[in-house]
């Protein structure tokens, strides 16, 4: 079993939520809700992955809080 890291975001015009796997070229969909996109996201991965492992083009690491002003 292979574990990924999803960046999830809300659209703010559709409410949809948005997700992506960071350097996994063509890993992303969006959904109604949170349970919606996971699966969404495990079923655009395992299509992906009938073509062989994907070498990531870049690799997730965090988040970072940014304070201005």
């Amino acid at each position: 079993m292979k574990s990924y890291t999803a960046i999830v975001e809300r659209c703010p015009d559709t409410g949809m939520y948005v997700g992506l796997i960071p350097g996994f070229q063509g890993a992303h969909t969006q959904a109604e809700s949170l349970d919606e996109l996971n699966q969404n996201l495990r079923e655009v991965v395992e299509m992906l992955l009938e073509d062989g492992e994907p070498k990531l083009e870049s690799e997730f690491v965090g988040t970072q809080s940014v304070m201005v002003g």
